[in-house]
């Protein structure tokens, strides 16, 4: 299977594929799957612009909004997952996952999905400590802080995906595991972004929770994001044991090297996005213990019974099929020859994928349940900064500026 791996996509989805395009092309390969590491923007319309953290000079529409109206059609499957530059409005539609738009599917805040016999698992946004252990209390419209938040790794689908125990092919973050540049060439990478090295050195760049799951998971790729750099480096588990293939890419412009193809053994196609047994169970456990307020969440001591509820999920897999709910609109698209100021905020739609999702799961919707988060969310933003551990700007810095060739791609295994 030959897998297209993209770092930051920041909403250029048409050069994305075009690049893909260029390379099939030029090589006369195939390529099966994209995926994308963070930074997606799923931005649908002028409204969902509201919700994206970037400077005022960076609110473009970009090109989503075409995959999501149906006026063009990702021409390879894509899994993406979000980073810290996204539409979080829309992605808490899709909490659990689901297609963000035809072909383009949201790996969730947490996910584990299969594409043919390869098993994908995910984690959005970026670790902070500060918010770590904290529920999922955000809503839009959301504030100055907030709208921060909302993409900061949680605990408890940390927690989630540390009760899996079947083998993961590749795992995708947005940020990079902490420490894993000890296993790479980091003297090299200090060389072009000479503002890491304290960082490394002190032992502080990177995130804990994802250094905490690929000790755990051990997957045999893992890809990343989000520090606009290339970074390779095998990380070893215990002497002699499993070895991760990591993998952190650029930004999509020009000259960056934010793409990369990479062959992974598997079983013939066609391949199709399906919905992972031990996933599902874990998913449904957990449903109960979803902390959706400010206050820590209390999870830790919920009882595994995961061989009875992996039946139940199996018998409801073997009833309804195991292939992701279908696509659902729930907002006007950007209409480029109408173009219309932002509305008074409305509330947000419950999107029916979730809806069906949580049906099949025989689970309830929690969503759009904020009781006691509205209020003290707002008195506790006001007395933390809300800087990040990484404090990594979504700009260039003056020697990146230049402009060459913009299909500059890397091929190969690592």
């Amino acid at each position: 299977m030959k897998i297209a791996v993209e770092g930051c996509m920041h909403g250029d989805l048409d050069k994305v594929y075009e690049t893909i395009k260029y390379i099939e092309n030029t090589r006369n390969i195939k390529i099966d799957l994209l995926l994308c590491c963070g930074d997606f923007q799923a931005v649908r319309n002028e409204k969902d612009m509201e919700s994206l953290s970037v400077p005022p000079k960076y609110r473009e529409m970009k090109s989503f909004w075409k995959y999501y109206s149906g006026q063009g059609v990702a021409p390879v499957p894509t899994i993406f997952i979000g980073g810290n530059h996204e539409a979080s409005n829309y992605l808490w539609e899709l909490y659990y996952g689901g297609w963000a738009a035809p072909n383009i599917y949201f790996l969730g805040f947490a996910g584990v999905v299969k594409f043919g016999n390869i098993r994908i698992g995910g984690l959005s946004g970026i670790y902070n400590a500060r918010h770590y252990h904290l529920g999922h209390h955000e809503r839009p419209p959301y504030n100055d802080s907030t709208i921060r938040s909302v993409y900061h790794v949680r605990e408890y689908d940390v927690h989630k995906l540390m009760q899996v125990e079947e083998p993961i092919d590749i795992f995708l973050s947005h940020d990079w595991p902490l420490g894993v540049t000890d296993c790479g060439n980091w003297r090299e990478l200090v060389r072009y972004k000479k503002h890491f090295k304290d960082e490394i050195q002190q032992g502080t760049l990177g995130s804990k929770a994802a250094a905490q799951l690929l000790e755990k998971l051990k997957p045999s790729y893992w890809f990343s994001a989000h520090l606009h750099c290339k970074f390779t480096a095998l990380v070893q588990h215990e002497e002699g044991g499993l070895v991760t293939k990591f993998l952190a890419l650029d930004k999509c412009l020009p000259g960056r090297k934010f793409l990369q193809i990479v062959d992974i053994e598997s079983d013939p196609g066609p391949y199709e996005v399906r919905y992972d047994e031990e996933w599902l169970a874990i998913t449904r456990k957990f449903n109960c213990v979803f902390p959706l307020t400010i206050k820590r969440g209390n999870f830790t001591n919920t009882q595994l019974d995961m061989q009875d509820c992996r039946q139940w999920v199996r018998g409801r897999l073997e009833e309804r099929g195991i292939k992701p709910c279908e696509f659902a609109q729930t907002v006007p698209t950007y209409d480029p020859s109408h173009p219309v100021s932002n509305t008074s905020f409305s509330g947000y739609p419950r999107n029916p994928q979730t809806v069906s999702f949580l049906a099949l799961l025989d689970i309830p919707y929690l969503l759009d349940n904020a009781s006691e988060s509205r209020d003290s969310s707002a008195s506790f933003t006001q007395r933390v900064d809300y800087s990040e551990d990484i404090p990594i700007e979504d700009e260039d810095e003056p020697e990146d500026i230049a402009e060459v060739d913009n299909t500059e791609t890397d091929d190969g295994n690592q």
